[in-house]
C-alpha cells in the first residue's frame, strides 16, 4: 500500500513559484499549492512506503533552489481503510 505525506515548505522570498513548478514535475508529487501563513508551499507526496519519505525530502526536495526549511507530516490512516 502506498504511503502519503504532506511536506510543509518555507521558501526564500521570490522563489515560491519556481519551487511549485519544480515539485509538480516530480513523479512522487500528487499535489502542490502555494499557501499563506507560516509556510509558503504545501506538497503532497505518494511514496512506496514511509521509509522512503526521509530520502525523498533529503535528496529531492531539499535540493530545490529556494527551499529554506521543511516539515514532513506522514498521513496516518486507520488500519480498516
Amino acid at each position: 500500500m502506498a504511503a502519503q505525506a504532506y511536506v510543509l515548505i518555507e521558501a526564500t522570498a521570490g522563489k515560491g513559484n519556481d519551487i511549485v513548478t519544480t515539485l509538480r514535475a516530480m513523479p512522487r508529487t500528487i499535489q502542490v499549492d502555494r499557501v499563506t501563513g507560516p509556510y509558503d508551499v504545501i506538497c503532497i507526496l505518494e511514496l512506496d512506503s514511509l521509509d522512503d519519505l526521509g530520502a525523498a525530502v533529503r535528496e529531492e526536495i531539499h535540493s530545490i533552489d529556494g527551499i529554506v526549511r521543511t516539515t514532513s507530516c506522514a498521513v496516518a490512516r486507520p488500519t480498516s481503510e
